[in-house]
């Protein structure tokens, strides 16, 4: 059982000097991943400050060595796939290889308005552009890992269909995390895959040291901490050492 970190690329965490004190304290305490989300489009809940997270991730990775990176999720109907397919292989070199890709199907309707994209083929796009991403990378003899968004059982079967991993954000609980991953072991045997394969990651809305456990106990491998770092670097630097003693003493 891993912990990762959601927490840069947007308000405090968009910082470069807060980025690079998250990044490296991140590394050097044990946390296993850091994931930096993406949303397009003009609406009431969009921050102005919300960077790319491809470039918050470059910067991540050029302050670290062995930290995984991970979107935690790209809505990708709503991005040219590729686009997408070039700066996650980029990524991925120049992080020696460190990447995991994780995309979405996008469920906002007012973040396609306000492109000027149509909502009611996304989902059809989505399987689309993800097949085209893979080809690229395929001449390219790449492999990076797809990790598939969404919580919902239409999600789950694409995750078991052809997915390489799960991320369900922001989970109410762990008895709903063992749903999901109960659901995804059925979806599995549907498809003639298995579980195991895959690569879980969930984040909760209130998280407890104690749901490391039990998390394990439903099959998730990874638990993902959501929060904003302080914006003074030394105090964000101290801040994620304080998660690493709250969190990683379960697991050791």
């Amino acid at each position: 059982m891993d912990v990762g970190l959601h927490a840069l690329g947007i308000g405090t965490g968009a910082e470069r000097t807060v980025i690079d004190a998250v990044a490296a304290a991140a590394e050097r305490t044990g946390f296993a991943t850091i994931w930096a989300g993406d949303q397009l489009g003009e609406h009431d809940d969009f921050p102005p400050d919300w960077l790319d997270p491809f470039v918050t991730l470059s910067f991540v990775a050029a302050a670290t060595n062995t930290i995984e990176l991970a979107t935690g999720v790209l809505p990708l109907p709503e991005r040219n796939p590729v686009i997408v397919a070039r700066q996650a292989a980029s990524l991925h070199r120049l992080s020696n290889g460190r990447l995991a890709l994780g995309v979405g199907v996008g469920r906002r309707l007012a973040e396609f308005s306000s492109l000027g994209m149509p909502f009611d083929q996304h989902e059809e796009w989505f399987a689309e552009y993800v097949a085209t991403i893979r080809a690229m990378w395929r001449d390219d003899r790449r492999f990076i890992p797809v990790i598939l968004g969404g919580n919902d059982e239409d999600s789950l079967r694409r995750v078991a269909a052809w997915g390489d991993g799960w991320y369900g954000f922001q989970l109410a609980d762990v008895e709903e995390a063992a749903v999901c991953t109960s659901t995804l072991r059925r979806l599995c045997r549907e498809a003639g895959r298995d579980r195991g394969d895959l690569r879980l990651a969930v984040s909760l809305r209130d998280p407890e040291p104690g749901d490391l456990r039990r998390l394990a106990d439903v099959g998730v491998d990874q638990l993902v901490l959501v929060d904003s770092p302080p914006a003074d670097p030394l105090a964000a630097e101290a801040w994620v050492a304080g998660l690493a003693r709250q969190w990683m003493r379960v697991l050791s």
